[in-house]
């Protein structure tokens, strides 16, 4: 048999004997099964018996093919992933069901698949792409093969950084699973897949046509000359509520996977469960849906403009969507507007698209005569070894992969020569941002302000100096966020662009809700935020922008965001609204609402971190904005490392904003603003330590501040001796995760039970006490139950106003380990936080939350008084001391992770071991950082060549020991407050 290269088959012989074949198909979706149904039609109809392993419906198969040949066996080996809703995959939930579907019952499985095998006389197991069919093959002696556009290991490996390197075992079973296969078919659209080192690529495999497009409309009595958008979620209803209005007029709707009970307007056609439908799309005008293998190859089959709504992360989706958009065949819908029913502009869009793919569409054929001649016993792949022998750390590979195009691994021509259109690079070039080298901040002119001689500042200006001389039009790719910022500002107008750094949580960390003193680095890295206000009808706007100003009649004023880096995240680069959105009639929304619509979309949530400043800002302070509103995001610092990239976005945001406006926000009163974006609209429940580094720390000093709420006690010179470093672990941190929150529950928990304590004492003393007589001898004996004491331990509003011998000597023997939210809610009512709720059914640790805080503002005191001492190696381990005691504290209260713990370990050893240079140690402490449960750690150590040598080999042993090389942060920058702002405007040519 030959593949031709226009992807036909020629010199193909008969096969000698009739074959058995084992199709395994994954759990995820029907795109897996529509595809194989293909490649199954094929094999059957050249007289081979195929045993289908899968948990799709039976009449995706019997309805296409009738034969006995066709044997259907029902059987879940592998889950895919868990989605929350039609559009948004639960990271976590799927690799906990992973975890109870394929791992827990493997070696069970493992034995059932090889006596099935055996029993059918299987010739040749295939996989899409279920990993341990793989491993069943080789345990059975019999070759396997995987046909497939992507694999579970890449899949999985993003969701390992984001939910914990303790799920790495799954995807190293996974590739070490992939690895037995001979050889992977290789579907177009395809995903970097590391775990594959012998590939065939093969042709679109798509479902055949059985009808013509008259047909299936005279069917539905359709006339020919009315729109059809078919509406496709896949096999998950998504049971939303469909409004005749979101239509335009004269047009219909065909709806794929409605419910049996759910009602349509009567210009939406509810179509069978059964219903075949390529033959639908081919009858249809565009399709709207989200994007799956099967959705876009069989619209680039029949060139159907396709309108696509992102799907929140499922790695797929970027490789997929690239060549939808190569083929001028898609759209992308934001999520808002499928919701609220803003469709019109995006599908009349799509009825003026020409789609172009011009490739074979004849892959199934292809795929099953490759199949079939691997069967008989004819070597594809020869003189190599085949799978993933020279496995690396596929959890690192797959993260990084999806940024770094071409590296180690084939990526298709249309998406590695096409750097500018996919959007995705390396992660460390934040700030460079597709500019020409040849543009230079000196194509503005600096109105006021200093930009300090930061580089990344400058590199910032260069940027904005690219966009200003980028034509949109022009017929070179750009990437999406760069396409859009290209036409986001009037560069003949003037532009305020804000700096705010990251931070780094050098003592204090999750104390700051509870008061203690705190002391935070800004860090190197930053957040630049441009921002432009303009005149409602003279406000340049992307097109379903001005689509929907049409539909509500006239200019009002609107929102406009590009977050640049958003591929890098997996996140919608834009975002928009109208102003009125935050409007309830004159008055501002309320927060609870404010936070609901930022959470519709996902993909978009992000934006909350930039609009919601512009909400709290008319929410707290009255600001009306009547103007329209231009913005562009771009920082360097990472997300998710525990170094505060939220804040700093946020005190970027509205100091940009509040310039822009000639809002005079002082420092302080600004992070406390932006404490609320972070709280009330965002709905993570951090401190504020975070927003006031930002803002009001300065370059090389430790920002020394009492969160009660937010007192700047000092900006403490770090001492030239002295160096601090930022580790980053690879495990995602974010202050909105369960473990943080739940640890904020439990030190509010233990507050309340003290003061509670603290009032039964008090009542008890104080009706104990027998009224003094003007003539009593000592009337000092009424204070002998600290009376005063009691009554202000009773009226706490801070836990860290406890001193750690109280704590101990009155209420630890009385605070429970753990305690249910239903019986703490019973005896106590409220735990009085106004940003966390106690949910009844939860077990809440407590003791170790309400220690945390009492001791480590006693560490923080301690340490910040231990800087100023001689500069000796005892002043350097007393302070490493409280660092490390802080880690464990950490620890304790249940917010350590594997990977902040082994980086800490790597710096013990390196202080305790005995090296020929002799002298002491240079590292002396490292303790996890701001809100624990993975992120980065803060090491101490000397300000010297050794310390830093010995940061890199704690980098390169941390690498060798998970695969993930830690980003290190060191240097130091100015806070917001100190940067003030730019206000710049092109130069006249």
């Amino acid at each position: 048999m030959r593949v031709r290269d226009d992807g036909g088959v020629g010199e193909v012989t008969a096969p000698p004997q009739h074959l058995v074949f084992a199709y395994y198909i994954t759990g995820h979706g029907f795109g897996h099964a529509t595809r194989a149904l293909e490649v199954v039609r094929h094999l059957v109809a050249a007289g081979h018996d195929v045993h289908v392993v899968t948990a799709a419906p039976e009449f995706v198969f019997t309805t296409e093919i009738t034969s006995p040949c066709l044997h259907i066996r029902k059987v879940l080996l592998d889950c895919g992933a868990v989605q929350a809703d039609a559009l948004t995959v639960d990271r976590l939930a799927s690799l906990e069901k992973y975890h109870q579907t394929a791992v827990v019952p493997r070696e069970s499985i493992l034995k059932t698949e090889v006596e099935w095998l055996n029993s059918i006389k299987a010739d040749l197991v295939v996989s899409d792409v279920v990993p341990v069919a793989c491993r069943a093959a080789a345990d059975a002696g019999i070759r396997s093969v995987c046909v497939t556009n992507f694999s579970w290991d890449f899949i999985y490996a993003e969701y390992v950084v984001v939910a914990g390197h303790h799920h790495r075992s799954i995807v190293w079973q996974i590739a070490e699973d992939y690895s037995h296969c001979e050889f992977l078919l290789r579907l177009p659209g395809y995903c970097p897949m590391p775990a594959f080192r012998d590939v065939i690529d093969v042709p679109l495999v798509v479902r055949r046509l059985h009808k013509s497009r008259s047909e299936v409309r005279k069917e539905l009595g359709i006339a020919d000359d009315v729109k059809v958008v078919i509406f496709n979620f896949g096999g998950q209803p998504a049971g939303w509520e469909l409004k005749k209005e979101w239509l335009p007029d004269g047009w219909l709707c065909l709806v794929c996977g409605a419910s049996n009970t759910q009602e349509l307007p009567p210009n939406f056609i509810k179509l069978a469960k059964d219903a075949y439908t390529p033959d639908l799309m081919a009858a249809s005008d565009c399709m709207l849906g989200k994007i799956g293998y099967g959705t876009v190859s069989e619209a680039l089959a029949y060139k159907l403009p396709f309108v696509f709504v992102r799907r929140d992360y499922f790695n797929e989706e970027p490789f997929l969507r690239n060549m939808l958009e190569h083929y001028q065949c898609g759209i992308e819908m934001i999520r808002r507007d499928l919701l609220t029913g803003h469709w019109k502009p995006y599908l009349l869009r799509a009825i003026t698209l020409q789609p172009c793919y011009d490739g074979p569409i004849n892959g199934g054929e292809v795929a099953a005569h490759i199949l079939q001649d691997t069967a008989v016993g004819k070597k594809y792949i020869s003189g190599k070894l085949s799978g993933a022998r020279r496995l690396r750390d596929a959890i690192v590979l797959g993260y990084q992969l999806q940024r770094a195009p071409g590296r180690d691994v084939g990526i298709p021509d249309w998406y590695s020569l096409s750097e500018k259109e996919t959007g995705v690079r390396p992660a460390h070039t934040s700030h460079d941002m597709n500019g020409s080298s040849e543009s230079s901040f000196e194509d503005f002119e600096i109105l006021h302000g200093d930009m300090q001689g930061l580089s990344d500042t400058m590199s910032f200006l260069k940027s904005l100096s690219g966009l200003a001389g980028n034509d949109p039009r022009s017929p070179e790719k750009q990437t999406r966020e760069r396409a859009a910022a290209s036409v986001l500002f009037d560069w003949e107008e003037e532009i305020y662009v804000a700096r705010a750094p990251g931070r780094l949580d050098v003592m204090g960390g999750i104390a700051d809700y509870s008061g203690s003193l705190v002391l935070q680095m800004p860090i190197r890295e930053a957040c630049h935020v441009a921002v432009q206000r303009s005149d409602p009808t003279k406000q340049k706007q992307w097109k379903h922008t001005q689509a929907r100003q049409l539909a509500n009649g006239g200019a009002v004023p609107v929102l406009q965001i590009v977050s640049f880096g958003s591929e890098l995240s997996n996140r919608a680069p834009t975002f928009d609204m109208d102003l009125s959105d935050f409007m309830d009639g004159d008055k501002p929304i309320s927060y609870d609402k404010a936070k609901e619509y930022f959470s519709l979309d996902p993909s978009q949530k992000w934006a909350a971190y930039v609009a919601g400043t512009i909400f709290v800002l008319m929410t707290e302070l009255r600001v009306r904005f009547t103007d329209s509103m231009s913005i562009l995001a771009s920082s360097s610092v990472p997300e998710g490392k525990g170094v505060s990239s939220s804040a700093s976005v946020e005190v970027a945001s509205m100091s940009a904003i509040a310039a822009a406006y000639g809002l005079n926000i002082a420092p302080r009163e600004l992070a406390l603003l932006c404490q609320k974006v972070e709280n009330r609209v965002v709905g993570a429940p951090c401190g504020v330590m975070d927003q006031m580094t930002s803002a009001c720390g300065e370059a090389n000093k430790l920002l020394a501040m009492v969160c009660q709420p937010a007192e700047v006690k000092e900006l403490v010179t770090i001492p030239t001796h002295i160096r601090f470093w930022g580790l980053d672990s690879g495990i995602r941190h974010s202050v909105g995760g369960t473990d943080y929150g739940s640890v904020r529950v439990g030190t509010y928990m233990g507050r309340k039970m003290i003061k509670c304590a603290a009032s039964d004492i008090l009542s008890e003393s104080l009706s104990s006490c027998v009224p003094m007589q003007s003539g009593d001898p000592n009337p000092e004996e009424y204070e002998e139950h600290g009376v005063d004491l009691l009554k202000s331990e009773a009226s706490m509003e801070y836990l860290c106003n406890l001193p750690p011998h109280r704590y101990e000597a009155v209420y630890a023997k009385d605070i429970p380990e753990v305690i249910t939210g239903a019986a703490f809610l019973e005896k106590y009512g409220d735990h009085n936080d106004a940003v966390t709720q106690v949910d009844p059914k939860r077990s809440y640790c407590v003791k170790a939350p309400t220690r945390h805080p009492i001791y480590e503002n006693f560490r923080v005191e301690a340490f910040k008084s231990l800087l100023t001492a001689a500069k000796t190696d005892e002043q350097l381990s007393a302070l490493g001391e409280l660092v490390y005691q802080c880690h464990y504290s950490y620890n304790a209260c249940g917010l350590g992770s594997d990977g902040t713990d082994r980086l800490v370990n790597l710096v013990q050893e390196i202080q305790h071991r005995k090296t020929s240079r002799g002298g002491g140690p240079s590292l002396f402490g490292a303790k996890i950082t701001g809100g624990g449960s993975g992120g980065s750690v803060c090491v101490i150590g000397k300000n010297c060549l050794r310390s830093s040598e010995e940061i890199f080999e704690i980098q390169r042993r941390y690498k060798a020991a998970t695969g993930y090389l830690p980003i290190v942060f060191e240097g130091s920058s100015p806070g917001a407050g100190k940067f003030g702002y730019l206000k710049i405007r092109r130069r006249s040519a």
